[in-house]
């Protein structure tokens, strides 16, 4: 009986991990699109670490409003699904891509003076939490319990 509680448990830990995580996404990626100023060109032009020409790279001109589309829509495409539960799995990788170049710009490494950060962090940040609480998801999706997937699901067994 204890085993059916913490499934159970563990399940809704995880619904509310991706619930949370998805409006964070979805929020960050609207606000961006409803912001006409809004641009990458800051984050990645101080970019730092052993990837930082890569990051540079993208504040050429002629990539940059690529760069800024891709953002916002790959963060309201993670939102969605991880809010609606539907297509986790599509979601997970992708936020975890768009994460590791998070962490990738800026990695908070101890010999990197820190720029553009919300405290000071030695190889973990937020945008690593982020990204293994979304290697979870992706290994143990959760909308054919709560989401769309379970709404569909239905439909399904009714249409039969």
């Amino acid at each position: 009986m204890s085993e059916i509680t913490n499934t159970r448990s563990l399940r809704g830990s995880i619904v509310l991990l991706r619930v949370l995580i998805g409006w964070h996404f979805l929020y960050e990626g609207i606000i961006k699109l409803y912001n006409p100023d809004w641009t990458a060109l800051g984050y990645l032009s101080s970019a730092q670490g052993p990837f930082k020409q890569v990051f540079y790279a993208m504040t050429n001109q002629s990539f940059i409003g690529w760069i800024d589309g891709l953002n916002m829509a790959a963060l309201i495409i993670v939102g969605l699904t991880f809010s609606l539960g539907f297509s986790e799995k599509k979601g997970a990788f992708i936020a975890i891509g768009l994460l590791a170049m998070y962490y990738l710009a800026h990695p908070p490494f101890p010999w990197l003076i820190q720029i553009n950060t919300e405290g000071n962090y030695w190889f973990v940040n937020k945008n690593l939490i982020e990204l293994a609480a979304c290697l979870i998801i992706y290994q143990y999706p959760t909308g054919k319990y709560f989401g769309l997937d379970r709404f569909f699901k239905m439909n399904k067994k009714e249409n039969k």
